[in-house]
């Protein structure tokens, strides 16, 4: 069949790995400076490259037949893969709940924006905190709430030994600090999308 009869299906939360869905029931939790990051990239797509693809599009369907215009294909491509990220940040933003760090009561008890450093059973110490699906990012030690990490933390004080279940087996955590500060939320490098 033609691809122009064919109907691309929006990108919906049974296509999206796990690491990236929210659990059924739950409230898609987001930082201030993440919320702020995907309403940018949202801006960037409906007022800049969006713009700028149809123009090319434009141009190259004037080029004549379309079937054989690689610029024409391209773009036609390219804009529905805009078009399908407009719709999911859209979505995702529409459905956020922002917990600010900074305006939390004093606790420390670890929740959804909290950063914590553990250590772990080698005597290693790590500090992560803890964000939205759409904010992980390793590189700056940002683990989304529904990782198994951030379960077994969930909850405990500040000295409180967790455990963790790795496919390895069973590991202690004993947490050393629990603090609730602003969340850098990074450029796009090492973000799920």
């Amino acid at each position: 069949m033609n691809k122009a009869f064919t109907k691309e299906q929006d990108c919906d939360d049974d296509e999206l790995p796990p690491e990236l869905k929210v659990p059924v029931g739950s409230k898609n939790y987001m930082t201030p400076g993440g919320w702020n990051r995907m309403r940018l990239e949202l801006h960037n797509l409906v007022n800049k490259e969006r713009p700028e693809l149809t123009q090319v599009i434009n141009w190259a369907a004037s080029n004549g037949d379309r079937s054989e215009n690689a610029d024409y294909q391209y773009g036609k491509r390219r804009l529905r893969e805009i078009d399908r990220r407009i719709r999911f940040i859209s979505k995702r933003l529409e459905n956020a709940e922002v917990v600010d760090p900074e305006t939390r009561e004093a606790t420390d008890q670890i929740f959804f924006a909290a950063t914590v450093t553990y250590a772990r059973e080698d005597g290693r110490e790590e500090t992560v905190s803890i964000v939205g699906v759409d904010e992980t990012n390793f590189k700056l030690n940002h683990i989304s709430w529904t990782s198994p990490v951030a379960r077994a933390l969930l909850k405990a004080r500040e000295g409180d030994v967790v455990q963790l279940r790795t496919p390895s087996g069973i590991e202690e955590l004993e947490i050393i600090e629990v603090v609730y500060k602003a969340i850098d939320a990074g450029g796009d490098e090492g973000v799920a999308s």
